[in-house]
């Protein structure tokens, strides 16, 4: 891999050019050597399918999504261009996607057939893919220890007190990262299936192929496990809305055995309160005490019935 300044080098030795945020002047440069065009920040942003996989030029034309910085749950979701142009490979991106970082130091360890364009292409994408995976597998850790928390019992309570507004804002932020990482799959199917048809029509290697197809099926397979997480990600936020929703008409039903408790001394200390000229009890000695008595009465027999019947 070779970050170059399209002006100032011979280019058409190279294997593998990647351009990291490239000048306008420095895309001319390498269109004039190399006799393509190099797709603008503009059109590699742009979402139709003939504008991200197209030939042009006796070159193919290659688009995908790509995550970086996708340690946290906000990556940088930008497109990166892949061009095959006879047995060079040329990339175009605006962001640091760690696959790029890597590819490299393990490209020089490991023989992974990276002597033409075609192999160094498979091999990055097979390390896309790879740390793809990676981010889902630790995205779907973080979903169980949510779901754990949400569902998690203690002695005492049917359900631990929790912070649910923290819980639905970690939900919707895996929810995020990971429909980011399913559109990022989507591309890169399709730039596989693409990739396919033009490694069959080229006539290349079997080994060529053979690695395509498999690079095709672990995407459609990671796919799969994102799906999967999505749907885990909508029954934990519909869990989460009937916690809260228990955890409320918990608290209302407090409300309402209090207001029924305190209804019959209420209406006790309302009829003696009165002030009508005959109330036989007004003349009797005790006449006070007996009232406090009825209405503590009254108080007491309503939380019992309650209590018994396990609305406490």
């Amino acid at each position: 891999m070779i970050e170059v300044e399209a002006s100032k080098r011979n280019l058409t030795d190279l294997v593998w050019i990647d351009l990291v945020e490239p000048s306008d002047k420095e895309e001319a440069a390498l269109e004039k050597q190399l006799g393509i065009g190099i797709p603008t920040r503009d059109e590699m942003q742009e979402i139709e399918i003939s504008s991200r996989l197209y030939r042009e030029d006796g070159a193919v034309f290659m688009t995908a999504i790509l995550p970086a910085h996708a340690d946290g749950d906000e990556p940088d979701m930008q497109p990166v261009s892949f061009v095959l142009s006879g047995l060079q490979l040329i990339t175009v991106r605006h962001h640091e996607p760690r696959s790029f970082q890597t590819f490299p130091q393990r490209a020089a360890k490991v023989a992974m057939g990276v002597e033409a364009g075609e192999g160094v292409l498979i091999a990055l994408l097979e390390e896309i893919v790879d740390r793809l995976a990676d981010i889902l597998e630790h995205a779907g850790r973080d979903v169980d220890d949510v779901s754990r928390k949400i569902f998690q019992r203690h002695e005492g309570r049917q359900t631990r007190s929790q912070n649910f507004q923290n819980t639905l804002a970690t939900i919707g932020r895996k929810g995020d990262l990971i429909s980011n990482i399913r559109d990022s799959l989507v591309t890169l199917d399709r730039l596989a299936g693409f990739l396919n048809q033009h490694i069959v029509g080229e006539g290349d290697a079997r080994e060529h192929i053979s690695r395509v197809k498999t690079l095709t099926r672990d995407i459609r397979s990671i796919t799969d496990h994102a799906g999967f997480l999505s749907q885990k990600i909508t029954f934990l936020l519909d869990a989460t809305l009937g916690m809260i929703n228990i955890e409320q008409n918990a608290i209302i039903k407090i409300f309402s055995v209090a207001a029924v408790v305190f209804l019959p001394p209420t209406l006790i200390a309302s009829i003696y309160g009165m002030n009508f000229e005959h109330m036989p009890e007004l003349d009797w000695p005790l006449g006070y005490p007996f009232a406090i008595g009825l209405m503590i009465l009254s108080a007491i027999l309503p939380f019992v019935f309650f209590k018994r019947k396990g609305w406490l």
